[in-house]
């Protein structure tokens, strides 16, 4: 008879323990979206998405100011690109000029030298 007491003791405390740990399921406050609940969510979903594109406006200011700097490169890589090119171009006529020159001086010379014989 003392085995029967206590086992029905021992499966009624298991029945409230189940039983309240049910309860406990049921109420959680948290499960529950109140007003302040959902407006404290929104207010941390935006600030993540802000805080989102803050980062998404940094990187892309960063990309274009290395965009930026890497044109100026290029220019400036063009300009002496161009400055060499002219130098040359010059060098050659000036060149070409000098032996035009040389050449009309010398058929000068020749044309003298005939209408003197």
């Amino acid at each position: 008879m003392k085995k029967q007491i206590l086992s029905l003791a021992v499966i009624a405390l298991l029945a409230f323990g189940v039983q309240s740990c049910e309860d406990k399921k049921a109420t959680k406050p948290e499960d529950e979206l109140t007003l302040g609940n959902k407006v404290d969510s929104l207010t941390t979903d935006l600030e993540e998405v802000k805080d989102t594109a803050v980062v998404k406006a940094q990187n892309a200011a960063e990309k274009a100011k290395e965009a930026a700097e890497e044109a100026k490169e290029k220019t400036k890589q063009t300009v002496e690109e161009v400055k060499d090119a002219t130098k040359k171009g010059a060098e050659k006529v000036e060149a070409a000029a000098k032996a035009a020159k040389d050449g009309t001086v010398k058929t000068a010379k020749e044309v003298n030298e005939a209408l003197k014989k």
